[in-house]
């Protein structure tokens, strides 16, 4: 997949480069300052998802909808230090697809960045705390981006999926996974919030539903609260 870095802070850039560059499948194709450099790149050399920092000196909000307006398939993943609720709201409004923090997890932002390339949503943990407390349905939200299709999971969320109809806990799906338990609690929620539960019973139902686990496993279980 194809990135472009955009944010006037070079010590931000830099940062994000080392981590991006080092995973396999991902190329920094460029990096831009302002608005005018984003717009400039894009022609030159196209780009997937753009890692942007919309708040950052040089850029706003709108450059989102512009750029889309010029390249249909582009996603936009937003990085940024505020995440009050009628900023997230705005963003995704505009156009922004995934959304995370600048002092979230590198796992979290790396996710971020290939799920938004796989055409899913993310959000780190700290900006779903954030649509939690402002009560704030992103399916109702004016976007091209959440009237679509049906439900789509990556596969790293099927295979936390499946642990978790399991039995496993984060603790054991972090170890068997080798990721942090922060990271494993983050997909957890993004898990339940595609799916529109609110319990571990309801990540099971939808397992054995889409058959990623047998119901027979279930049979004589005790009933899960």
């Amino acid at each position: 997949m194809q990135v472009i870095l955009a944010d006037s802070n070079e010590l931000i850039r830099f940062g994000l480069r080392t981590i991006l560059a080092a995973q396999a499948g991902i190329s920094i194709v460029g990096e831009a300052r302002n608005e005018e450099e984003l717009l400039a790149q894009l022609k030159n050399f196209g780009a997937d998802v753009v890692l942007i920092d919309f708040t950052a000196h040089g850029f706003s909000i709108d450059i989102v909808p512009k750029a889309l307006s010029k390249f249909k398939d582009l996603r936009f993943v937003a990085i940024t230090e505020a995440q009050h609720a009628p900023i997230l709201v705005d963003a995704l409004k505009s156009g922004v697809t995934s959304y995370v923090k600048k002092d979230c997890e590198l796992a979290e932002i790396i996710d971020a960045v290939k799920e938004t390339a796989q055409g899913k949503q993310f959000f780190c943990g700290q900006i779903l705390e954030t649509i939690q407390k402002a009560n704030i349905d992103i399916s109702e939200l004016n976007t091209e981006e959440f009237n679509c299709g049906p439900i789509t999971l990556s596969e790293r969320e099927n295979e936390i999926i499946t642990l978790i109809a399991e039995g496993q806990t984060n603790e054991q799906i972090a170890e068997l996974l080798f990721l942090s338990k922060h990271t494993v609690n983050t997909h957890r929620k993004n898990i339940m919030a595609k799916l529109g539960v609110k319990n571990t019973a309801g990540i099971v139902m939808y397992a054995v539903k889409t058959g990623l686990v047998s119901p027979n496993r279930f049979l004589f279980a005790p009933s899960m609260a």
